[in-house]
């Protein structure tokens, strides 16, 4: 990973589902983002701190293989990437809500393409806040 250069604005999708991050990635290369997966937050985590300026948004599920849940892996984003959008997909939305920082998302699982399109576009439109 210590040759990542991006091109594009990165979204970085964490996911235990192959299947799922695959769906996530044909769905995002249709934008203008570039796309990388992971299936663990430490991996995610890795990636954040390799090339994290490029990283707009994240989408990750709640839960995730090793031992970083997709709640600590929001909070992880935020300290290491300020202004990153980060977007939790999970089925219980409204338990989530009230585990996560004010600015994350909470959608169901499985998320709807067009929730996560929108999410992709505001990421891209919206202002980024410089890191502290």
């Amino acid at each position: 990973m210590s040759g990542i250069t991006a091109t594009a604005p990165l979204v970085l999708v964490v996911d235990a589902d192959a299947a799922a991050r695959a769906r996530a990635e044909a769905l995002l290369e249709m934008t203008e983002l570039g796309v990388i997966t992971c299936a663990s937050g430490e991996a995610a985590v890795e990636v954040l701190q390799r090339c994290g300026d490029d990283v707009i948004m994240l989408l990750t599920a709640d839960a995730l293989l090793g031992g970083m849940d997709g709640h600590r892996l929001a909070a992880a984003a935020g300290t290491l990437r300020p202004g990153i959008r980060v977007v939790v997909s999970t089925r219980t939305p409204e338990a989530c809500r009230a585990r996560m920082p004010p600015a994350a998302i909470c959608t169901g699982r499985p998320w709807l393409p067009l929730d996560i399109l929108v999410q992709a576009h505001a990421a891209l439109r919206e202002p980024r806040r410089a890191a502290a």
